[in-house]
């Protein structure tokens, strides 16, 4: 092992953007502490991405058909051939080959990300033999989805007791444990290491102040919530506040344009915001989805919070989140059949009747922790104290 270790950090997004912006945050940390990361990126490529210092490989895309994860899109946007994904598969194994990492990291992967098997199981073999194995941990968050069948659970603990040293669950075990999402926690718990969220850093407070903050993650699954959002806004007891609306770089075009036509000077429209912890800190409150990422921008900031959670037959982890949050006081939650005006407006009045809330009871700071957990890795020292 050299004096900086070396980190192969895999991250694939199919559909939200989630799962990226929280592996850089991890990333950004892991370089700050001296680490040399080595970031494979498999989905489309997000606007303007920042690898923080990262040495970024960029696979040809993989993304899924919208509301069929079972089907793979090229980048020319049509099913990926078999030739296409074995170019993957092999661009993966020559990056393991040249970067000769001391640890793996697979975001997601092996309790999601099945599709990539094609890839990530050679990657894990290739990587058992190499002189010097690497570590190997998955990263998750802390609410997995739920409905698989046992057999693929099942084949999750099989897979981690064949390749990986642990799980980094990125969440507060006294919020919820592993075990309440996957059903064959117990059988992993000697390599279960809860990290906390990975909340962003505080930093400078930001340029442009606004009272109420909307946001709608990527904007693929929150046009609903902005719509409404827009319409309380001048019927809410916060109607002469500022508004800034975030829609996400993925809204519809169409959608995006009707927005514009309703801004005026109090109701600023933007797709994206980077460091959206830094706005919501100055803002009195924030409307959202139950995202994690955007959850843990909450918990930083301090800021009120009403949050609607994205759900569906087979999405439950926003709901989870909404239903968690909202039982310990910390957030003003609105079902996800209640996503109308009326609802938001009486939201407003009761979360905005409230102190604000002490996100001081949740364990926070989710990338120090990994850091401080990858470092023992790297070292090859005894991780038990971090269980």
């Amino acid at each position: 092992m050299t004096d900086a270790p070396r980190v192969l950090y895999y991250v694939q997004h199919l559909l939200g953007v989630g799962h990226v912006f929280r592996t850089m945050r991890i990333v950004s940390v892991l370089i700050q502490r001296g680490f040399h990361v080595d970031l494979v990126y498999g989905g489309e490529r997000l606007p303007d991405f920042d690898g923080c210092g990262a040495q970024v490989h960029f696979l040809p895309s993989l993304v899924s058909r919208k509301g069929d994860f079972s089907v793979l899109l090229a980048e020319d946007g049509n099913p990926a051939s078999d030739s296409y994904k074995a170019d993957r598969r092999d661009r993966l194994l020559n990056i393991l080959a040249m970067s000769i990492p001391d640890i793996i990291v697979t975001e997601a992967f092996p309790f999601g990300r099945r599709q990539m098997h094609f890839e990530l199981l050679p990657l894990m073999e290739a990587a058992k033999s190499l002189p010097t194995p690497p570590a190997i941990f998955a990263s998750v968050r802390d609410i997995l989805q739920e409905g698989n069948k046992p057999k693929k659970d099942r084949q999750t603990v099989e897979l981690m007791h064949r390749y990986f040293d642990g799980v980094l669950v990125h969440g507060d075990p006294g919020l919820i444990k592993l075990d309440a999402t996957f059903p064959f926690a117990e059988e992993i718990a000697d390599r279960t290491f809860y990290t906390g969220i990975v909340t962003p850093e505080p930093g400078e407070p930001a340029r442009e102040i606004f009272d109420v903050v909307v946001s709608a993650g990527g904007g693929l699954l929150g046009q609903e919530l902005i719509a409404s959002a827009v319409e309380a806004r001048l019927r809410s007891s916060l109607k002469e506040a500022r508004w800034c609306v975030l829609t996400g770089p993925y809204l519809d075009t169409s959608e995006y344009a009707r927005l514009e036509r309703l801004s005026d000077e109090n109701m600023v429209l933007r797709p994206f915001m980077p460091d959206l912890h830094r706005t919501l800190a100055a803002a009195k409150l924030s409307i959202s989805l139950a995202g994690y990422n955007t959850v843990a921008d909450i918990m930083t900031a301090g800021c009120r919070a009403i949050i609607s959670p994205q759900w569906n037959d087979k999405e439950t982890e926003q709901l989870h989140r909404a239903q968690l949050l909202s039982e310990r006081g910390l957030v003003e939650m609105i079902g996800h059949r209640e996503k109308t005006a009326p609802a938001l407006c009486a939201a407003i009045d009761r979360v905005m009747d409230r102190p604000a809330p002490d996100w001081s009871l949740i364990r926070r700071h989710g990338s120090q922790r990994t850091a401080d957990i990858l470092s023992q890795a790297a070292s090859g020292a005894d991780l038990r104290s971090f269980r």
